[in-house]
């Protein structure tokens, strides 16, 4: 059976983060997403301000593997093996990213991880 339409633009949006390309990953976002981080922090709203927190003001970067995604015509979710690099440190962790998508494009995400003290401790 053929992969949905809305999984194989989420590969090809999640491949284009991992490869740090952020002007093609902004092509299958919504103008108005909201991007919810992991841990429950006040989400980035709308595809300029996505740009301008991508990939940590150089701080930070994350990549992923994807392991699969499944999806319908509302909805996608990716299951993926993230690996955050932060100065000297590193973090590996499985995430889900979930995804409502309508005309093609990613509206809203949240991601859900193995362990998410962690990630906020990471990040934070």
């Amino acid at each position: 059976m053929a992969e949905h339409p809305n999984a194989i633009i989420a590969r090809e949006a999640m491949d284009a983060m991992t490869r740090g390309d952020y002007e093609a990953a902004m092509t299958y976002l919504a103008d108005d997403v909201v991007w919810h981080y992991i841990g429950g922090t006040e989400p980035i709203r709308g595809k300029q301000a996505m740009v301008e927190g991508l990939g940590g003001g150089g701080e930070w970067t994350i990549t992923g593997e994807i392991h699969d995604v499944v999806a319908n015509d509302e909805h996608v979710i990716g299951l993926v093996k993230a690996h955050a690099v932060r100065g000297d440190k590193t973090l590996d962790y499985d995430t889900a990213e979930i995804m409502h998508f309508k005309d093609g494009k990613c509206t809203e995400r949240w991601a859900f991880s193995d362990d998410t003290a962690r990630i906020v401790e990471f990040f934070g």
